[in-house]
């Protein structure tokens, strides 16, 4: 991998900036992937739901960076939990993608199939080379856990809306106990960050951006960070963060942000709750 700020779990060692693709059309998709690997990023996001995973495997092709240096991440999608449907998916997005993913996430939480069979296909998917990891996507605490004690393999990530309007304290923890990690995604909080005046006072003493000063709040916790932009000066921008830090005083400023009503993205199930705090 390129040298940069990352972390490494259970062995796999995941760019702690990355560059999502969550609703980029198949043409913006493959544009800004290979733009963004040629700015440095070495982190690539994607999802079956989000039909551009073929996009997304052109662009690398078109960036020139070798594959094995780029962590790739995809993910299942709900209406494919059942073991052989979520086999066909694996294959299908590692044929789509034209490269096998180093990350396969589940991507919402679901009750049918249960977590414990829908953890053992995924499993299964791994162990027929269909993935590197394995992990998860918006999983509160409690299925979280269960979804480690069933799964033989570490999830080595709980992909979640994570922003400083959010407060992430339990779940940040359950993912350090369960020897784990977190990946933001709406980092930064789909642009609400750019006028928020604590961190634009932050941002102005550093001679930064907003967008930069929450992207590093985001890696300084160690948190993988995944935003996404149609620009390329936007997408340079928000890769620009290596050459300064936040102190412990204004890292708190932000976490002093957060507030209840704070979640952009509530799709969850209402068979299962979200951590308060």
């Amino acid at each position: 991998m390129t040298q940069q700020a990352s972390i490494t779990v259970d062995g796999q060692t995941l760019p702690l900036l990355g560059f999502g693709t969550w609703q980029l059309e198949p043409q913006d998709a493959r544009r800004m992937v290979a733009e963004a690997l040629r700015i440095g990023y070495r982190h690539i996001d994607t999802a079956w739901i989000y039909k551009n995973e073929a996009a997304v495997g052109d662009g690398i092709r078109d960036s020139g960076v070798a594959r094995d240096n780029i962590w790739l991440t995809t993910k299942i999608w709900v209406a494919h939990f059942e073991r052989d449907a979520l086999l066909r998916q694996a294959e299908e997005s590692a044929t789509s993608l034209g490269f096998t993913p180093d990350l396969l996430l589940l991507h919402w939480p679901k009750v049918t199939p249960s977590i414990p069979d829908t953890i053992a296909a995924l499993n299964e998917a791994k162990d027929r080379g269909l993935t590197r990891a394995v992990g998860v996507s918006n999983y509160p605490s409690t299925q979280f856990r269960e979804a480690q004690s069933a799964s033989d393999a570490k999830l080595i990530t709980n992909q979640v809306e994570y922003h400083p309007y959010l407060s992430l304290k339990t779940l940040r923890a359950t993912a350090a106990e369960l020897g784990s990690s977190i990946t933001a995604w709406s980092p930064l909080a789909q642009g609400q960050i750019a006028d928020d005046p604590v961190i634009g006072e932050i941002a102005r003493a550093h001679g930064k951006t907003p967008g930069q000063v929450t992207l590093r709040w985001l890696i300084q916790q160690d948190v993988i960070a995944i935003p996404r932009t149609t620009k390329p000066q936007r997408a340079a921008e928000n890769f620009d963060i290596w050459e300064f830090s936040l102190s412990a005083e204004e890292m708190e400023r932000v976490h002093a942000l957060a507030r209840p009503d704070g979640r952009l993205g509530d799709w969850i199930d209402r068979d299962f709750v979200w951590d308060q705090d």
